[in-house]
């Protein structure tokens, strides 16, 4: 659904919301100057708060996690701004309305010489041919594009419309500022909690903040519930007997902090991140990081086989022969993660992960097949030596199928001169182990055989 200029000009007059819109609503900052955290981005002087002060603002992506005034930015660029300004909700507007409010654009800006920036929320929801609508008006000046998103705006928003935007990355905001947040809420008489008689200690503000890892929403979500609490409970208590306030502190917050839902979506950018985070830090024969991210994933509620399998990879990838042993230990974990289920498999996983990350690492398995995968795609396929074939029927034999073949445990050491790689690849060293782990006595045997086989060939 597609709404007017009229839904961001009203932050000035939230006292008409009363108190019946929500606390993180009627708090909503109504200028920069009321605006908190976002330091970076919109302190004096940096660039989005001088073209937002200056109306000079072009095309940009808001792009951080909920909660970190994504929308408050584009509330407060409607209140500044001199251009027309139309919101949508990618959620509900389709491309009828779309091209309907481009069209409009267009006539605004030929009749009235004004453009028009249109506010798209959750702009990854809105799928290409969506997207492809806006990009002519764009390129032609009669819209400047602000969109918000959660998500990687890499992988969601069309290269072309990327490409004509400036990206801004908000990040999750600091205890300190949500802290500055709350505290304000719990003073302002006007659209705050200032008139309910109500105070918070320093720990329970501080409990909230950490609590809401970074999402102002949340924070002031949770004070509002906690306020509600303390009002319930107040008639009980001898402070407000006294004439005292209702003070928030931590024993009030315990029921309502006892888990934080941890920002995770399995199928978006964290999902990657934390993943990628996991594999490093194994990699990195970090144990402490590997078990935290593992956590991290398992808590948020990851698919443990997805874990497992990705611990079977790094395996073979970053250990390989320096430990044969880490392979079978993550296939063990897979299977007994799969076999008893969660909660409990997670110790299975947890057992694996540290093992892994303090196995010596080796890519050289990883490596060797790279090199041959490469040989394989970019050279000619050779053919099969005939000494390597088998030779099951006489007209095969006749063709020399299997002839020469040496049977290696007839052999000294059960090793013979025999190449076995093509004659154009006989020089190839695919598998280069290294120093470490058990790959030093696979190493030292690669350096006996090859004295070897030289040894027999000097005497064929």
């Amino acid at each position: 659904m597609m709404e007017s200029n009229n839904l961001f000009s009203d932050p000035n007059q939230d006292e008409s919301q009363g108190t019946a819109s929500p606390l993180a609503e009627r708090m909503r900052p109504r200028s920069l100057a009321e605006f908190v955290g976002q330091h970076d981005l919109l302190a004096p002087g940096r660039p989005l708060r001088k073209a937002i002060e200056l109306d000079t603002l072009q095309s940009i992506i808001l792009w951080g996690p909920p909660g970190t005034g994504k929308t408050t930015v584009a509330r407060l660029i409607a209140v500044d701004t001199r251009a027309h300004f139309i919101a949508f909700s990618a959620v509900l507007s389709g491309i009828r309305e779309i091209k309907t409010v481009m069209a409009e654009a267009q006539d605004v800006r030929k009749r009235l010489g004004k453009s028009t920036i249109i506010f798209i929320d959750e702009i990854h929801r809105f799928n290409k041919a969506q997207q492809d609508a806006f990009l002519p008006r764009v390129e032609a000046g009669d819209i400047t594009l602000v969109g918000a998103t959660t998500e990687n705006p890499s992988f969601e928003v069309n290269a072309a419309l990327l490409s004509r935007s400036r990206v801004f990355v908000l990040k999750p905001l600091e205890v300190t500022d949500l802290i500055t947040i709350l505290t304000r809420s719990l003073d302002d008489q006007e659209r705050g909690l200032g008139g309910c008689g109500l105070t918070a200690t320093s720990d329970a503000l501080e409990a909230i903040a950490r609590h809401a890892n970074g999402d102002a929403r949340v924070a002031l979500n949770l004070l509002e519930l906690a306020a509600t609490l303390a009002q319930r409970e107040a008639p009980e208590s001898e402070l407000q007997q006294d004439g005292l306030p209702i003070t928030i502190d931590t024993s009030l917050l315990a029921d309502l902090l006892q888990r934080r839902a941890l920002l995770y979506d399995k199928t978006g950018e964290e999902h990657f991140n934390l993943i990628s985070a996991l594999h490093k830090s194994m990699r990195n024969s970090d144990p402490d990081a590997s078990v935290y991210w593992l956590a991290r994933m398992l808590e948020a509620g990851e698919d443990p086989l997805y874990i497992a399998r990705r611990l079977v990879r790094f395996a073979s990838e970053d250990i390989g022969n320096a430990d044969p042993r880490a392979l079978m230990l993550a296939v063990a974990a897979r299977e007994a993660a799969h076999f008893i289920g969660m909660p409990e498999g997670n110790t299975a996983l947890a057992q694996a992960v540290l093992y892994l990350a303090m196995a010596p690492k080796s890519n050289a398995v990883y490596a060797a097949y790279t090199r041959a995968a490469a040989d394989a795609h970019g050279r000619t396929a050779e053919p099969v030596p005939l000494h390597l074939r088998n030779a099951p029927t006489k007209l095969m034999r006749s063709l020399n199928y299997g002839k020469n073949y040496r049977y290696a445990h007839d052999e000294p050491g059960a090793v013979t001169a025999m190449d076995c790689l093509p004659p154009e690849l006989q020089k190839r060293q695919y598998y280069r182990p290294t120093d470490r782990g058990y790959e030093r006595t696979i190493s030292e045997r690669l350096l006996e055989l090859k004295r070897s086989k030289a040894k027999k060939n000097r005497k064929t």
